[in-house]
């Protein structure tokens, strides 16, 4: 049993260490974390009595096989709350995260189980990322960002890089989902902005949204 703060410091490890693929330094979790880098050296002394993490000075920190299950716990946690939430309790995509920030924290594990059972096993969240299993095991599915494809180029929009509420409002706004077939007609020089077919419609959108955009080609 971990406390809700040591639980965040474990994923927010995990989720720097996928993002950097190195040992983390204490600063950066500081920053993630938004607190004092004496805070974070006080809970990874906590966190390595646990078996959590493993710290060598000037090295950085890295999650034990311990650590890394339990990391991929909450994360599975978290993911399938956000599809109950948006498939059972018909909340929309950009109001999930911070609901399921609180539920991750749940200890059941019986719960979490018969949670998934009940969604059909799903294996991705509403914002296209992968659910672990329950052994730790998720499903890969080649994507690439909108902003690095070519023109004339055909995929599906799979996940959303950016998964803050603003961004998502403004998907919605534009009326751009996971599931929509997007082509991308054109790139402007001057800024490399795109005009895109988005089912049927033509869009115009910045480079900073194709920045935050995953497609899977067909």
């Amino acid at each position: 049993m971990f406390s809700q703060t040591e639980e965040n410091y474990i994923k927010a490890i995990y989720a720097l260490s996928v993002q950097t693929g190195k040992a983390v330094s204490t600063n950066l979790i500081a920053e993630k974390m938004d607190t004092k880098a004496s805070s974070v050296t006080d809970m990874i002394k906590k966190l390595s009595d646990k078996k959590l993490v493993n710290y060598k000075k000037y090295q950085g920190v890295s999650l034990t096989k311990m650590g890394q299950k339990t990391a991929l716990s909450i994360i599975r946690k978290h993911r399938l709350w956000e599809v109950f939430l948006v498939d059972k309790l018909d909340f929309s995509w950009d109001e999930v995260h911070d609901i399921a920030e609180q539920l991750e924290h749940i200890q059941s594990e019986k719960l979490i189980d018969k949670l998934d059972e009940h969604l059909g096993f799903p294996s991705f969240d509403p914002h296209g990322d992968p659910i672990p299993n329950k052994e730790g095991k998720f499903k890969e599915r080649k994507k690439i960002l909108l902003c690095e494809l070519p023109i004339r180029t055909e995929g599906v929009c799979v996940g959303v890089k950016d998964s803050s509420s603003q961004f998502l409002k403004f998907l919605d706004k534009n009326k751009i989902a996971l599931g929509d077939k997007i082509t991308i007609v054109d790139r402007e020089k001057f800024d490399s902005s795109m005009h895109l077919k988005v089912g049927e419609r033509a869009v115009h959108i910045s480079q900073k949204i194709a920045s935050n955009l995953y497609l899977k080609l067909i």
